[in-house]
Order: C-alpha cells, then structure tokens, then sequence
C-alpha cells in the first residue's frame, strides 16, 4: 500500500468515510434501506468485507450475508415502485486464497453457490461485483454456471474501463440483469483504457447492445450528462421497465435523482456497510490505494453538501 494512504489517521479516513457507509451493523444498513425506500429509492447491499484473513472470517461473511437474505425478503412489502432491495456480494469475501494475490480463490464459488440458493429459496435478487481483472473470468464462469442451474435471479457486473469487456458481453446468461459500470479498480494499459471519458463513451455503447439483446440494464454512473444521454435513448426505445440508473450510497445528487424519477425512471443506491469501523476504514485505504484520485472526489462531494 501507498506509504501515504497509510499515514492518514483512522479518524480522517472515518470522518470523510461515514456519509458513503451505511455504518458498521446490519442494522444500521437496513434503516438506511427504509429511508431510500421512503424516498422512492431502490437499494442494493453489500457487506465490505475483503482481505480476508482466516477461514472463520469467510464463513462470517457467508453467515453474514444469508442473514441479509432473510432481512431483506422479511422486509420487501416496503419497497415503492416495486424496487425491493438487492443484495450485491465481492467473491473475494469467502477465501483467504485470493487471485489477485496469486490464489486459486478456495472456497469462493461454494459460499457463493450458497447465498446464491437461500437468494433463490426467498426471492432475493442477488449480483455478482466485478473485482480486478484476476477475477474476471471465475466471475463470468460462475455466473454462467449459476444461470444453467436456474438461478436467473443473479445479476452480472462489468466494468467498461477493460478491453475484453466487449468480448465479455457475449459471455452473459440470456436475458440476465447487468450492472455496468467503468470500474474503480486500476489496472494497466495493456489490459484496460486510461482515459475515463472514453470508458463513459464504452459504458452507453454497451448500454444499447445489452438493451438490444434483452437485458435488463443497471446503469451505474454520477455523471449528469451520461445518465442524460443514456435516459434519452433507453426511454423511448425500450421503456422504463427495462432499465434501473445506480448510484453510490452518500453521492449528493438529488436534484438529478428527483429529476430521473420525474421522467419515470428507476434509481437505485449501492449501500454498502461494514460489520466494524475498522472494516469499513480497511476498505476505504484499499480504494485510495488503488484510486488515490478518490480523495478530491469525496472533498468535491462534502462541500456539495455545504
């Protein structure tokens, strides 16, 4: 890690982390979830739980998220505009044995085909995060394999920022949910695009073929004139049905959430949590490490809120 990134005070890091975590229980996460769903604003869960050390943590966040299942199937009659919460999980939170630390990821696929079936058992929609490039491949593998057994309630990630990813679209179950987003993880040019306003570009040209071939889109950007355009064209070609625009948990953008919804358009926020704040800060130094541009973006958004 960044000698940098590691020198900033925990404190520092908690105070400019705390609007973009739903806090450090599930609890805290699920008024969170009430609160966006009393604003008519979908949601989806993820545990930030990643580095993992011993396999009694793998099997934590397993047991972890088969209770989030249990949560949120308990409390879908308070979903508005038929949005109830989604669960989104990172594979890397069920082995010790990472691939991007040169692993073989035991044990991923099976907590995965776990949560998987108790989603399906309660009628939980669940999505498969995209990590780095290490994991593309296990991801679209299992997802595959996932979509054969019947669990056509597991959605896709792809990350527009890597140059297989057109390739990738081909990889995709029939008819399967797709989150696309240009990805927070760095990787280098010769497996991905440096410039991000070439990766917006990538991530609408997608949009239509995915559309075109009958997914369902989760279109996961802030930047205004991208959802502008990709609302544009998606609405009166394919309808509101076949589409949902998703943003980060803590992002102040109401006035183009409200406007989204006005037009008729879905929104959902990725709400992420922790089970400790040191979790949560753990997390947050990962992503400065690997995005150190992070930071301005959290000072540009605090004094949004000022």
């Amino acid at each position: 890690m960044n000698p940098l990134v590691r020198l900033i005070p925990s404190p520092l890091v908690r105070f400019f982390a705390r609007p973009y975590v739903a806090g450090d229980s599930l609890e805290s996460a699920l008024a969170v979830v009430e609160n966006l769903q009393a604003l008519g604003i979908g949601s989806t869960l993820d545990l930030l739980a990643e580095t993992i050390e011993t396999r009694e943590a793998a099997e934590r966040n397993v047991e972890t998220y088969l209770e989030m299942v249990d949560a949120v199937a308990a409390g879908t009659e308070l979903a508005r505009n038929g949005r109830a919460p989604t669960l989104s999980l990172k594979p890397s939170s069920y082995t010790t044995d990472p691939f991007d630390a040169g692993g073989h990821a035991d044990g991923a696929a099976d907590a995965v085909r776990r949560i998987a079936e108790h989603a399906r058992s309660r009628g939980v929609p669940l999505t498969i995060d995209m990590e780095s490039r290490h994991w593309t491949d296990f991801t679209l593998d299992l997802l595959a394999e996932l979509h054969a057994a019947g669990h056509d309630h597991v959605g896709a990630v792809l990350q527009t920022r890597l140059h297989r990813t057109e390739a990738d679209l081909d990889r995709l179950p029939k008819g399967c949910r797709v989150r696309l987003v240009i990805g927070i993880y760095q990787e280098p040019e010769s497996v991905a695009l440096l410039d991000k306003e070439t990766m917006k570009e990538r991530m609408l040209a997608f949009a239509r073929i995915l559309l075109e071939r009958g997914h369902f889109v989760e279109y996961a950007t802030h930047d205004e004139r991208w959802v502008r355009q990709f609302v544009d064209f998606a609405l009166p070609n394919h309808g509101p049905e076949r589409f949902e625009l998703q943003m980060l948990f803590g992002v102040p953008r109401a006035k183009l959430v409200t406007e989204m919804q006005e037009r008729g358009c879905a929104v959902r926020q990725y709400v992420p949590f922790a089970l400790s704040w040191p979790m949560a800060i753990a997390y947050l130094r990962r992503r400065l490490d690997e995005f150190p541009a992070m930071i301005w973006l959290v000072l540009e958004n605090w004094f949004r809120r000022k």
